[in-house]
Formats: C-alpha cells, structure tokens, sequence
C-alpha cells in the first residue's frame, strides 16, 4: 500500500528544509521553524510535476519578498538522490518541481505488484468510524433524496475503508414517534375502508395516501380477515403497524441491495424507549442544567453550546421529540458503541439540524468535531429535455426502484457521485442509457472493456502479461505513456483526498480522466506490431491502466464489464 505521490511531496518537503537550513547557515536567510509546507500538482502541466507556495507561506514570517525567499531556497537546492531534475521560481514565488521519468515507472511496478489492493492507503488506522445515511422515514418508498444519499453515503463508507477506517454503515430506523403514529392512523382507515366501503372512514387529510398502504391492509385481510373490527383503536393500530412496517422495511432493504449497499447495523429508534436510554438521557441532561422549562415544553439550552437557538426536546403533551431521541441515539453511538467518528448524511432540508446536532454531542460530553455531517443538495431529473417527476411504469413519483429500472444501478450510483455533495445536481435519465463518450459511465466502463479486449487479442497472439521487473519501462517517453503514468500514480493520492474531504466525487472526475487519457494513448501509441520490448512495455501500461480503473469502480460499487 505505497502512495508515490505523497512519498514524493514528503522527499521535497525534505529537501527544501535542508535548503533553508543551508541558505540560513549561510546568511541568506534567517534561521526560521520550517511550516508544514503543501506541496500541489500544478493544473498547468508547464508548471512542472509539484508546486509550493512554501516561500509565500515564509514570506510573513521572515518580512521578506517571497521571490526572494524562492530564490534562496532554489540556490541552495541539493538535488542528487532524489527524483527532482530541475526547480524554477514562478509568479510571486511559487516554486515548481520538475520530474525525472524514474517516479513513474516506479508507480507502474507498485501497481503491478499490489494489483487489486493499489489505491488502498493506511490513514485511518483502522479508527472506528460509523456512516449512517439514507435512514428514510420507513412509511414509504424510497425518494430520489434517498438514492442520491445512499450512493453517496456508500462511497463515502467505501472510500473511509480504503483509506485504512474501520467503518460500519448504518441505517437509523425512525420506528417510535409522530411518523408511525400516523402510519398507524392510514393503515387503520385504509383498513377499515377495504373492509366497510370507502365512505365509512374519513381518510385524514395529513394520512400517507400511497398505494402501499392499500396494498398492506389488502394482504393483511387476506390472511387475518376482520378480527380487528372490533377492536380498540390502540390495539388495532398497533397491530396493523406490526404487520406493515417489517414488510417496508424489507422492502427498503432490498431496494437498496439491488442498489449495492448493503448495512451492517440497522438500528431502531423504538430500541432508545425500550432500553431506558432515551429517559436516562433526558435525565442526564437534566441534572447538568442544560435545560429549561417554559410553555409547558423541556428545552435543551442549545445556545449555550454554539447552537443558534434552543430547542424543544420533551413536547408540552409529555411526548419526546424527535431530537431527544437523535441525543439519545448519538451519546448510544459514541459512548456505548465506542465510535472515534460519526458522519451522518442529511438532504438539504435538514441543513439546521447540523448546528443543533453538534450542540447536543458538545452538551453530552463529546468533542463536536468527532461528528461530521455531510449536507447533501436536491436532485432534479431530465427526460427529453424537461423536468421529470413521474416514473415511465407508474405514472407516479419517481422512487429508487424506478429510476434503477430505467437507467439501471451503475449509471444511477457513478451519476449521483459526479457533483459534490453541496452541489446541485441535474440528472439526465435519457443521457445515463447513452451508448456514447457524452455518457461519463458508459465512457469510463467501454475504456475498461477496451482494455480488456486488447489483452485477450494480444495473449490469443501468445502475448500475456509479463513480470513488470522483466520489462524495460523507460521505453515509455512519449507525451501520451507519460501522462497516462502520472494520471495512474496518483491515484492513491485522490484515495487520501476524497477520505479527508469526505468528497467520493473527486474519483468519478479522476477515472474519467484515466480513462480520457488511455484514450489518447490508444490513439497515438501502437502495442500489438511494436517492437517486442517496447510492446511488453506497453502492455504492461495497459494492463496498469485496467486495474487502476477496475479498482475505481469497484470503490463505486459499479461494474467493470470486460466487454461491451
């Protein structure tokens, strides 16, 4: 699990220190405490392999123009032993770093020799890190916030893993509260309905009125007829609910199998009221003063722990809210379950739980930055050019189910993880069926099925893969291997990048590029005719390439079919 990248920003951040100690020595400079300097890949290729605005960074520091500074640090340079060929000052003082090809025949041996484990780095430490996402409200089906939150949430989870966490996924089951009150309420009129004609109960107004609900009573009547009419309201809800909600949740849960994910833990909200932490939390909060009463409610002292206001956490009615079960379900998550780190995915619309949220953890003993929650923007699909809200089969709002009908779950999970999470995002139902390069799916997997076709032709020719070591890479100079090289070695770096930044779009936009850039190798450097070590060399490149983009997808949970 080698990261060339960051082993090269780590040789220049060495030698610049060793520079700045000489220039010092020298008078050149002051002595100064060398800051964690950030070493970039330029955007402009011209710019050389790195850059740092190190000197810019000293400049403050020593009351000095940071050219001169740049300037100082280049003449005192020791370049022998490392991979630095040559460094320049540019701008105000940004030095570039300009490579010999050595670092890059290099990535491609670790490549070769990790295989399906390159990409994978050691960050996390096998910290215990828990993604809790989706956690829909399970009264009904899954939305398009949903699935956009789940290929999120999954690849956030996937891209923690692969940067050295030990992650569980969970989903929080909202199964206590207002929502199964009222999914009681429906299931029972719909009931009562089926049973003494529509006219006979009211269906209420603010009721959850999905075919769902008349396809559960239909079902339930079938198989326990009308023992429940003469019941008491209480008892037949609470039945009816008993008999509905697993068979949501089942639903949901195959909905999102079918979606490639799949949780470790499924918790239930329920479980808070029956264990006693729900009480022993409130009690807690209680007896530390960082509650109030007024208007016949308890409220938490929110604005004492930065949040914006208080907030009500036990209803007048005597009823907990929905956030007094969140508290009790977080202090569960870091001090009965042990996690180091939380990161919760929420839709736009829940954009002020955030600051409460981190108020509460704050107020019960735990270091707010231990919780991170990831906001998420709203969906709109495209079909023919307009917004499109009803699914083709159904004629009714578009759900998970229906959108992987119609675009199927690769397109589905690599299009909802093309924009960051903060962005909006347009989602093109006709553009992700696309057989063409304009769809970033289709584009990225034929790469792949193009590699792997090349390969099966050349090894029918006799030609397989051979060891890395007995292939000559330095063959590879021309512009197209070069870049196809860098684009590949970076690859664990975006691993490290996308794992701090919590940002999996970042790897949809890097295998795009992989792929945009084996492309043009294709089409400007010959394998099979080539003369024999340079072909070896080159299918080594190739082969190279297949495994960094199997591994991307694989991430993603999306296929990597070897032909199409």
């Amino acid at each position: 699990m080698t990261n060339v990248v960051e082993n090269i920003k780590q040789e220049i951040k060495n030698t610049i220190g060793k520079s700045l100690a000489m220039a010092a020595a020298k008078g050149e400079i002051p002595h100064v405490e060398i800051p964690d300097f950030i070493i970039e890949i330029p955007r402009e290729k011209e710019h050389g392999e790195f850059s740092t605005n190190g000197a810019m960074q000293l400049g403050k520091q020593l009351k000095t123009a940071p050219r001169q500074i740049a300037e100082a640090i280049i003449r005192n340079m020791e370049l022998d032993g490392t991979h630095v060929s040559r460094v320049d000052c540019a701008g105000p003082g940004f030095i570039n770093f300009y490579l010999k090809n050595g670092w890059l025949y290099q990535a491609v041996g670790i490549i070769q020799a990790e295989k399906d484990d390159y990409g994978r780095i050691n960050i996390g430490n096998s910290q215990k890190v828990m993604v809790e996402f989706v956690s829909a409200n399970p009264t009904g089906p899954l939305h398009m916030g949903n699935a956009r939150g789940g290929a999120l949430g999954d690849c956030i989870a996937s891209v923690l893993e692969a940067a050295g966490y030990d992650v569980t996924r969970e989903f929080y089951i909202n199964d206590a509260g207002n929502q199964i009150e009222k999914f009681g309420i429906s299931l029972e009129a719909r009931y009562l309905q089926l049973l003494k004609g529509e006219d006979a109960v009211q269906f209420p107004e603010d009721g959850y009125h999905g075919e769902d609900i008349v396809e559960h009573m239909k079902d339930y009547i079938a198989a326990n007829g009308d023992k429940l009419l003469n019941s008491g309201a209480e008892e037949r809800r609470r039945e009816l609910v008993e008999f509905a909600l697993p068979r949501n949740l089942e639903r949901i849960r195959k909905g999102l199998e079918s979606y490639g994910i799949k949780y470790d833990v499924w918790f239930s909200e329920q479980s808070l009221y029956d264990s006693g932490e729900l009480d022993d939390t409130l009690k807690y909060l209680k007896e530390k003063g960082y509650t109030a009463e007024k208007e016949g409610a308890v409220w938490f002292k929110g604005s004492e722990f930065g949040a914006d206001k208080d907030e009500v956490i036990i209803r007048n009615n005597g009823l907990p809210t929905y956030f007094a079960s969140d508290i009790a379900y977080h202090r569960n998550k870091f001090q009965k379950r042990n996690f180091d780190r939380v990161i919760n995915l929420l839709g736009a619309d829940h954009h002020g739980h955030a600051g409460r949220m981190k108020a509460a953890v704050k107020a019960i003993g735990i270091d707010p930055d231990k919780l991170d929650i990831v906001i998420f923007q709203l969906v709109r699909l495209y079909r023919n050019g307009e917004i499109a809200r009803m699914s083709k089969r159904t004629g009714k709002a578009i759900s998970l189910t229906d959108l992987l009908e119609e675009v199927g779950r690769d397109a589905a999970r690599f299009i909802f993880n093309t924009k960051a999470s903060g962005s909006h995002l347009d989602f093109d139902l006709d553009l992700a069926v696309q057989q063409s390069n304009d769809n970033p799916v289709f584009y990225v997997q034929y790469a792949h099925a193009r590699i792997c076709s090349m390969l099966n032709l050349l090894e029918k020719e006799g030609v397989k893969v051979p060891d890395v070591n007995s292939v000559n890479l330095e063959l590879l100079q021309k512009n197209e291997e070069i870049e196809l090289m860098k684009k590949l070695a970076e690859f664990p770096e975006e691993i490290r990048i996308s794992a701090q930044t919590l940002e999996p779009s970042r790897l949809t936009r890097y295998v795009q590029d992989v792929a945009a850039l084996f492309h043009s190798f294709y089409n400007a450097c010959r394998v099979k005719g080539e003369e024999e070590q340079m072909m070896l060399a080159r299918t080594v490149l190739v082969d190279s390439t297949r495994i960094v983009i199997k591994n991307v997808l694989k991430l993603l949970s999306i296929n990597a079919p070897e032909r199409m």
